[in-house]
């Protein structure tokens, strides 16, 4: 029982710390000019950010990162980040960048916080969005607090956690959200199909409770408390949702029940076939672009 319960700790733990990784790229390595900016988040938190100006375009895209990931992606091919079975790729989004830059978007991305560059924040725990609900709600008020954008066309690039903290800001800040034209909601999850998957993987699935009692120990929220599926319910923009849809790591029947959250008739779900890597999802649209800039394209405008 000693060992299933320090399973059970090691696995709260990993889901309630977030990582930092370094930065590797630049969006300069991939002919873009860019600016470091920095901004606050909606409590104050400093956090970093790339500024990607198109000129002569009034159109922005927004992007956010996954946990434990950052604004460049992560360095998950190299040993001391490569934690997470099976996904052992690099995921680098400058190639995504480059392809909204070409297409004829500004983009702004960020670190969250206590990941990246930015600052720590909350006693250095990851709470799934509702915490970094206040990022993306930051975001969105330094878009419109600069003069060269504050009248910019908004689209969302929201990947996972950042998905799930877009949800949970569109709740809590409607009125930020009113001229955004469009989201692009990347593999958006709930911790319960995480956890799940996951003690099946180690042959303890009958330990959840368990489970569930260490998180809330950790973040002072129960498992359920950070869903994303009831914030999903008041998204009020088209939509756009991808997942890898035999992902090792979470259930298609979870980002379904997100994706049937939504109560706006203009949007889609997109399974990525042939994988069962998570990583695979994040760069997806590195490798095939053509659905999101049509998706921003059709509506950003």
């Amino acid at each position: 029982m000693a060992d299933i319960s320090e399973m059970v700790k090691g696995l709260a733990k990993g889901l309630s710390s977030p990582v930092r990784a370094p930065i590797l790229h630049t969006p300069d390595e991939y002919g873009m000019a860019y600016e470091d900016v920095t901004f606050p988040s909606l409590d104050g938190t400093p956090l970093e950010a790339w500024w990607i100006p198109c000129p002569g375009s009034d159109k922005l895209i927004i992007a956010n990162h996954p946990m434990p990931m950052n604004r460049y992606g992560f360095p998950s091919h190299l040993p001391p980040w490569q934690f997470v079975p099976g996904n052992t790729i690099e995921v680098n989004y400058m190639r995504e960048y480059q392809h909204l830059h070409e297409a004829g978007y500004n983009v702004l991305t960020y670190d969250a916080r206590n990941h990246g560059q930015s600052g720590d924040a909350n006693g250095f725990i990851f709470t799934w969005g509702r915490f970094e609900s206040r990022d993306v709600a930051g975001s969105l008020r330094y878009a419109r607090s600069r003069p060269d954008t504050a009248t910019m066309k908004v689209g969302l690039l929201s990947r996972c956690m950042g998905a799930n903290a877009t949800f949970m800001a569109m709740t809590r800040h409607p009125e930020l959200f009113a001229d955004v034209h469009a989201l692009v909601a990347i593999q958006p999850i709930s911790m319960r199909a995480m956890v799940e998957r996951n003690l099946e993987a180690m042959g303890i699935a009958d330990q959840f409770e368990a489970v569930d009692r260490e998180v809330e120990l950790n973040l002072s929220f129960t498992i359920d408390e950070v869903s994303p599926i009831e914030y999903a319910k008041n998204c009020q923009v088209p939509t756009f949702i991808t997942q890898v849809h035999d992902d090792a790591l979470t259930k298609p029947s979870d980002v379904q029940a997100i994706f049937d959250a939504v109560p706006v008739g203009d949007k889609k779900l997109f399974w990525i076939e042939g994988s069962t890597r998570r990583w695979d999802g994040y760069n997806y649209f590195s490798e095939y672009p053509e659905q999101l800039v049509e998706w921003f394209d059709k509506h950003v405008n």
